[in-house]
C-alpha cells in the first residue's frame, strides 16, 4: 500500500479526523522529538518523558475527531503535553519549579488560547512567599520547590511533623487568600501548583 504524503499541518490534521494512520505517524514524525525536547527540559526524566511522550501521542489518536484542523496542530499537541506535565507534578506534589526564564522558553514553544503570563505569575508568587514569617517561608519553600516531605523537613530544622504541616497550612492559606484577591489567573496558578 502507498504511503500518503502530507504537505501541511492541516493536511496532516484532516487526515487524522478521518482515522487515517498515515496522518498519524506523519505527525508522530514530526513533533514527537520537539515534544520530547520540551518536556525533558522540565521533567528531567528519560523515561518520565517517554511515557509522557506517548501518553500525548495516545490522547491525539483517541480525539482525533475532535482535532480542528484549522487551528494549530503544533499548538493543540504542546498543550496536551503541558496538561501532562502539570498531572506528573501534582502527582508528585511538588512546585512546577520553573525559573522566569524557562517560563518564558515554554510560551515561545507554543501558544495557549487562554495562557497565563507565567514568568508574571511566578514573580507575583514569589514576592508572597517572601512576604511570609521566616519560618513559615522556610518550610514552605522546602515542601513546594524543593519537594522534601514532611518527615524530612522536620528532621532538617529539627521540628516536629505537626509543626511542619502547621506552617504549610498557614503559608497555603495567606497565599490563597492574596492570590484569588487580586486576579483569577493566580488563583488557578496556585491551584495547579501548590495544592
Amino acid at each position: 500500500m502507498i504511503k500518503k504524503e502530507y504537505n501541511s499541518d492541516y493536511d496532516m490534521a484532516e487526515g487524522l479526523q478521518k482515522g487515517e494512520m498515515d496522518a498519524f505517524n506523519a505527525i508522530f514524525k514530526k513533533y514527537s522529538s520537539r515534544l520530547y525536547g520540551f518536556t525533558i527540559k522540565h521533567l528531567k526524566s528519560e523515561v518520565e518523558t517517554e511515557g509522557l511522550v506517548q501518553n500525548v501521542f495516545l490522547k491525539v489518536w483517541e480525539n482525533r475527531k475532535n482535532v480542528k484542523k484549522e487551528h494549530s496542530l503544533k499548538s493543540y499537541l504542546f498543550t496536551i503535553a503541558y496538561h501532562e506535565m502539570v498531572h506528573v507534578f501534582k502527582k508528585k506534589k511538588i512546585f512546577f519549579d520553573i525559573s522566569a526564564e524557562s517560563a518564558v522558553s515554554i510560551r515561545s514553544d507554543y501558544e495557549l488560547e487562554k495562557q497565563i503570563e507565567y514568568k508574571f505569575v511566578l514573580e507575583e508568587v514569589d514576592k508572597l512567599i517572601d512576604l511570609l514569617p521566616d519560618k513559615q517561608k522556610q518550610v514552605f519553600i522546602k515542601s513546594r520547590k524543593e519537594g522534601k516531605s514532611t518527615k524530612e523537613i522536620a528532621e532538617e530544622l529539627n521540628i516536629s511533623p505537626g509543626t511542619v504541616d502547621n506552617n504549610i497550612s498557614a503559608a497555603l492559606k495567606f497565599i490563597r487568600k492574596h492570590i484569588s484577591s487580586s486576579n483569577p489567573a493566580f488563583f488557578l496558578f496556585f491551584i495547579l501548583f501548590f495544592i
